[in-house]
């Protein structure tokens, strides 16, 4: 379930880091122009990262221990925290990018986690067929 709120809360950061220049001006005449600093796409980054970090060390701890999943997240992180830095061209690359990344932790680790539902040693190393 955290998996799923994760891919979730990514695909809605997402939506908002796109959707942002058409929504600026609407923004303003709610009073909710604070969602269009860096600081509060930071925060929500941050609650994301945090949200995938709890939903892959469940799946880490209780089935596969693989680490991969989480260098796909940090990955992901890293690369979308850091799209302010690059040529505003590039940022919707960046954005798509990063976002793939921590969607594709989520998926890996829904992947493996389904595959080592039934193995014995909880340590997975054969997922099942």
């Amino acid at each position: 379930m955290l998996d799923r709120l994760g891919i979730t809360a990514t695909s809605i950061c997402a939506l908002h880091c796109i959707l942002l220049p058409v929504l600026l001006p609407i923004l303003s005449l709610f009073g909710l122009e604070f969602l269009a600093t860096h600081e509060s796409e930071h925060m929500f980054l941050f609650a994301t990262l945090i949200l995938g970090s709890i939903a892959l060390f469940s799946g880490f701890k209780r089935y596969h221990r693989k680490i991969y999943p989480f260098f796909l997240l940090f990955l992901g992180g890293f690369i979308y925290w850091h799209k302010h830095s690059v040529d505003e061209s590039l940022e919707p690359i960046m954005i798509i990018a990063g976002a793939a990344l921590l969607v594709a932790a989520h998926l890996v680790n829904l992947k493996l986690c389904n595959n080592c539902r039934t193995c014995e040693d909880h340590n997975c190393s054969t997922p099942n067929a």
